[in-house]
């Protein structure tokens, strides 16, 4: 975030082909290959688009209403939705969510853009379309209520949720760096690489960025990674083996607890003054 001056029945999952191992001289044949196995990655991601798309098109709502196109105004963004502690603190608590969708300048929009195409899809691939924006819209709504109890001034930005993915990316990757290999530790640590530069930058340049906003998106990213992310086994039964994804039975009302702890956060707590 930038401050402003003053799951259907198959969550889009694919079938691994695999056959069961035979063992002629073996007293019992392995089982059918189960229906419907998901594995490590879905169909083409399309969330992800319809969430750069709606970015953009608010970005050329608030260029229209502004006249800049480089810098919309401070009025116009509040008037649509930015994060403003004394109107949140009245009552107007949709905008923690509106300010995901708002952006300072044409380079804010630029970064957070290409953040997003850069990490939305590979998100959204293992996660599915479902998990993906539960997980996207958790974390900027974390980010923005970070940025209501500990940032006094108005904000606007993507950037929470963005970070957000960069947390789930990072639990999927260390939940399953043993089935993984080199290949899952590489991806975590350069997860972690990422947060952490961004974060730097972030505080180093106090007054501009919103960094409790990116800080908080990035532990509500994270929190609800740890409730969404699949966790892959190898069933050995089949050959090749069988690559298979499985959802903790506890996720989703780990998910709601989350929300609900949020909201309640931004209800009973006063904005930062």
């Amino acid at each position: 975030m930038m401050q402003l001056p003053d799951e259907p029945n198959d969550p889009d999952g694919v079938r691994q082909r695999a056959v069961p191992r035979s063992d002629p001289g073996g007293p019992e044949a392995p089982p059918p290959l189960p229906p419907r196995t998901p594995v490590l990655l879905a169909r083409q991601p399309r969330a992800v688009w319809v969430l750069l798309v709606a970015i953009l098109v608010m970005y050329g709502l608030s260029v229209l209403l502004s006249g800049s196109l480089f810098q919309p105004d401070a009025q116009v963004l509040q008037a649509l939705g930015a994060k403003d502690n004394r109107l949140i603190d009245a009552g107007q608590y949709w905008r923690l969510l509106g300010a995901m969708f708002l952006h300072a300048n044409l380079v804010h929009i630029f970064f957070n853009s290409f953040a997003l195409y850069a990490l939305g899809p590979e998100s959204e691939r293992i996660y599915g379309a479902l998990r993906f924006l539960v997980l996207y819209f958790l974390a900027g709504i974390g980010g923005s209520i970070a940025s209501y109890l500990l940032s006094p001034p108005p904000a606007v930005g993507a950037s929470g949720a963005i970070f957000g993915l960069i947390g789930g990316l990072g639990v999927f990757y260390y939940l399953n760096r043993a089935i993984l290999g080199e290949f899952g530790r590489a991806q975590l640590q350069s997860m972690i690489a990422i947060a952490f530069i961004n974060l730097i930058i972030g505080f180093s340049s106090a007054g501009v960025i919103d960094n409790w906003g990116h800080l908080g998106g990035l532990i509500a990213g994270a929190l609800a990674a740890l409730a969404l992310a699949p966790r892959l086994t190898l069933d050995v039964r089949f050959h090749p083996p069988l690559l298979v994804r499985h959802a903790p039975p506890w996720g989703w009302g780990a998910v709601v607890t989350l929300f609900a702890g949020l909201i309640a956060l931004a209800v009973l707590l006063p904005g930062a003054r």
